[in-house]
């Protein structure tokens, strides 16, 4: 496989200096791999923190700035960060207001932050935690105890987030960030295997002709291989999946979300079906997010991620955003 890198062991690293010159307005220590919002500590702000393997960009360093996160913690590739570098971002935006952490739920992730948490804690941080656990494919993976943590990310990120920037304390944001996640849902799909640095082949075998449905963002088995289907067939299955888990009775944000290696031309048409879907099934749509945001690297396929919303959320989601993944209202 043909990759734009030097060599796999500096990977994350290399990206990181170019994050930090393509970006000044983050402060990228690229030896301690924690990547911060240049004006942190801000004061009287509560500091959001994320992170996890790299391989998934923008998140979570690309959602570094204001009205989202101050800071994030880039591991290995598809490798958690270690508590070090957790510990070492809140320290770095903590204005005296606490921090909240936000989980994908990953072992490996789970565990790390949980013992940063401690380790804050006993720096005289306080700090709060809340889990993302969105995808609906499958209960438990090779890389979980129960739901992975997917594209409701960005979503708990950025409400959140909003509602920081705006001076709510540590409990409320943790309250909304919670609300986010539970009122989300996911399912993604695969038609073709990442690459990863380190393997320098595809991570698994996926047939010509064949797709995994419900895929884990990091390639993990989903629901079921089928022969592969129309763009429309997709939407059907991936929308009913995330309907048939939760009830949703009101307005939703849409996130379209491109695992990395498939074009905005099919992303686009894929929306389109994906709106079709809710119509049919009566689903109000407030506002839709096209794109690639939580990437497997160079995978070929999607994900869509539901949540209902109301006013509150509606006008937090709306809020001005200004980071290197994503940015409006300013």
């Amino acid at each position: 496989m043909k990759m734009l890198i030097n060599v796999p062991e500096t990977a994350v690293a290399d990206a990181l200096r170019g994050m930090a010159v393509a970006h000044p307005e983050l402060t990228v220590d690229v030896e301690g791999r924690v990547v911060v919002r240049r004006d942190a500590p801000v004061a009287g702000k509560v500091g959001l923190v994320s992170g996890g393997g790299s391989g998934h960009e923008p998140l979570h360093a690309g959602f570094v700035g204001a009205g989202m996160l101050d800071a994030a913690c880039p591991g290995e590739v598809f490798t958690s960060p270690v508590p070090d570098q957790m510990v070492r971002a809140a320290a770095a935006v903590d204005s005296g207001k606490g921090v909240l952490f936000i989980v994908k739920n990953y072992t490996g992730d789970v565990l790390n932050f949980n013992m940063a948490a401690e380790l804050a804690e006993d720096e005289g941080i306080q700090v709060a935690s809340v889990l993302v656990n969105d995808d609906v494919a499958v209960t438990d993976s090779l890389f979980t105890a129960g739901r992975r943590g997917t594209g409701a990310t960005l979503f708990v990120e950025k409400i959140a987030g909003a509602a920081a920037e705006e001076g709510a304390p540590l409990e409320r944001v943790e309250a909304l960030a919670r609300r986010v996640n539970e009122s989300s849902r996911s399912f993604g799909v695969a038609l073709a295997a990442c690459t990863t640095p380190a393997k320098g082949s595809p991570t698994f075998d996926l047939p010509a002709g064949e797709l995994e449905l419900g895929v884990g963002i990091h390639g993990e088995p989903g629901r079921e291989r089928r022969a592969m289907m129309t763009s429309g067939e997709i939407a059907d299955y991936a929308v009913d999946a995330v309907l048939s888990d939760l009830r949703f009775t009101g307005p939703v944000l849409v996130l379209v979300n491109g695992a990395g290696g498939t074009p905005l031309l099919e992303l686009y048409g894929f929306t389109s079906e994906v709106h079709r879907v809710l119509r049919e099934r009566g689903i109000p749509v407030a506002r839709t997010l096209v794109g690639n945001y939580v990437t497997s690297l160079d995978m070929a396929g999607a994900s869509v991620t539901l949540c209902q919303v109301d006013e509150e959320l509606l006008r937090l989601w709306d809020a001005p955003v200004e980071t290197a993944g994503l940015r409006w209202g300013r």
